[in-house]
C-alpha cells in the first residue's frame, strides 16, 4: 500500500466518523415528550395553575425573557418544589429547572433563554405533593439565535 491511500483511507475514516458525532440542527416533539416525561417520572402532568409571560412575536431568539408563575400559596403545607422549562426546537430540549421551596415565598421564576427558531415552550411545575401541571406557548421568532453558515452557537451548557 502506497502512503497516498493510506492517508486517503484515514482521512475517509475520520470523514465517517464526524457523520456519526454530528446532532440534528433541533430537537424534535418527541424528544421534548420524553424529557418532560423523565422530569415528571413518567406522571401526566394536568393543564392549569402554570403561566408562561413570554412575547408571542420575537424579534431576536438570542435572549428572550422569559417569566413562569404558578398559583400556589407556597406554605409547608402546599408549594411548588421545582419548575422546569421545555423546548421542542432548540438542540437540546430541556432548557432550564428550577428549585423552590416554601421560603420562597413566591412561585415564580424568571430568566432569559435562546430560541433556534419559532417554537412550542412548555413549562411544566412539580408540587410537593408530587402532583404536576404544566401549560404550552407557542413563539414566532423573527430572527432566530443560530443562522446557518455561520459559527456554531450551541456550544455546551
Amino acid at each position: 500500500m502506497k502512503r497516498r491511500d493510506v492517508l486517503t483511507a484515514a482521512a475517509a475514516g475520520t470523514g465517517l466518523a464526524m457523520l456519526a458525532l454530528v446532532r440534528p440542527a433541533f430537537a424534535t416533539t418527541e424528544e421534548m415528550a420524553a424529557a418532560i416525561n423523565t422530569f415528571t417520572g413518567g406522571v401526566k402532568p394536568k393543564d392549569g395553575k402554570v403561566k408562561f409571560d413570554i412575547a408571542q412575536l420575537i424579534d431576536n431568539g438570542n435572549a428572550v425573557p422569559v417569566t413562569i408563575s404558578v398559583d400556589s400559596a407556597m406554605t409547608k403545607a402546599e408549594h411548588v418544589s421545582a419548575i422546569a422549562i421545555f423546548n421542542e426546537r432548540n438542540p437540546q430540549t430541556d432548557v432550564a429547572t428550577f428549585t423552590l421551596g416554601p421560603r420562597a415565598g413566591k412561585a415564580q421564576v424568571s430568566t432569559r433563554i435562546r430560541l433556534a427558531t419559532s417554537q412550542k415552550l412548555t413549562a411544566v411545575a412539580r408540587m410537593n405533593d408530587g402532583a404536576y401541571w404544566s401549560t404550552s406557548v407557542s413563539v414566532i421568532v423573527a430572527l432566530a439565535a443560530c443562522i446557518a453558515g455561520e459559527a456554531p452557537c450551541w456550544r455546551g451548557r
